[in-house]
């Protein structure tokens, strides 16, 4: 199989649970999620997984480095500010698996990290990816200078061949209006190649009341591949002409659906980076997805990882 390098750009923090009578201390981002269980799915291919942040020097983000670099994730472009820091989230679950979100993320490094000189050398450096992925998430928290590069930077990595995965995960909270968020997401679809989208977030950004709308827009804007993930549900693969529904196997043991859209993500993106199909690819996201929400937590133990016969 041919090497392919995959650069993930988002932003990782610092993730507080409770557990018992006290917290636990983990890490993790939608964006960050994909890249280590893509690592993971992968380790045994020609594929390279880099992470592309902005962390501080504070303790939190060496422990994140040493972590990232254990399973195996590259983080030779992860730059590193004296400035700033991580951001911090804590989850709440309740006794059906949902969880909810508290946030300190305003002024984490990871806003800036295509702002100032040495963001143009990142950048260079990009153009020798096959392959970027990035979300909705990574879009919001950038400074407008920043993304104002990245959509710079789009047109002519795309010119050169890369590849361009767009995975929406809407959050209005981070959005200083609806409309913005529309503006910069019809933007980044202009550049997708493949796009992951998850259709409750759809119906919250753009008031969809049916699949059709959501597939109508997204191709229209140009995008040849396109998955819808609905839950629990059947995903929607479209490909080209072609359209079919994937079906997830069913889940008894629900105890966290932390990282599952993430995880989703990385067991499709694994099945196509090996050559896989859309549909073979949605099937093995829906094996990886089922397996992590089993488990507490945005990232599950290393030996509970499913094989996907890559």
């Amino acid at each position: 199989m041919k090497s392919l390098n995959i650069a993930i750009i988002g932003e990782c923090m610092v993730e507080l649970q409770r557990k018992d009578d006290g917290l636990k201390q983990s890490f993790g981002g939608d964006t960050l999620n994909t890249a280590l269980y893509l690592s993971r799915l992968t380790k045994h291919t020609g594929i390279k997984t880099s992470y592309i942040t902005a962390l501080g020097n504070d303790p939190f983000s060496v422990d994140m480095l040493g972590k990232w670099r254990l399973e195996g994730l590259d983080t030779a472009l992860v730059s590193q500010r004296d400035d700033k820091q991580p951001g911090l989230y804590y989850i709440e679950t309740d006794e059906t698996g949902e969880r909810s979100f508290h946030y300190w993320r305003n002024d984490s490094a990871a806003k800036y990290m295509l702002d100032g000189t040495n963001s143009n050398d990142l950048l260079d450096t990009l153009f020798t990816y096959d392959a970027l992925y990035l979300s909705g998430i990574t879009l919001a928290i950038l400074t407008d200078n920043g993304r104002s590069k990245l959509f710079e930077f789009l047109p002519l990595y795309k010119s050169r061949g890369g590849k361009v995965i767009f995975d929406n995960n809407y959050r209005p909270q981070l959005w200083s209006s609806q409309k913005h968020a529309q503006s910069c997401y019809s933007e980044m679809l202009k550049y997708t190649d493949i796009a992951l989208l998850t259709f409750d977030d759809e119906q919250e950004l753009y008031g969809d009341d049916c699949i059709e709308q959501c597939v109508e827009r997204t191709t229209a804007a140009g995008v040849e591949e396109l998955l819808i993930k609905r839950g629990s549900k059947d995903c929607l693969v479209i490909d080209g002409q072609d359209a079919s529904y994937v079906a997830p196997m069913p889940v008894d043991n629900i105890v966290d659906t932390t990282a599952a859209g993430d995880s989703f993500s990385a067991g499709f993106l694994a099945k196509r980076f090996c050559g896989g199909n859309p549909k073979e690819a949605a099937l093995a996201g829906h094996v990886v997805a089922g397996k992590v929400i089993q488990h507490q937590g945005a990232i599950i133990p290393l030996e509970a990882m499913p094989d996907l016969s890559l």
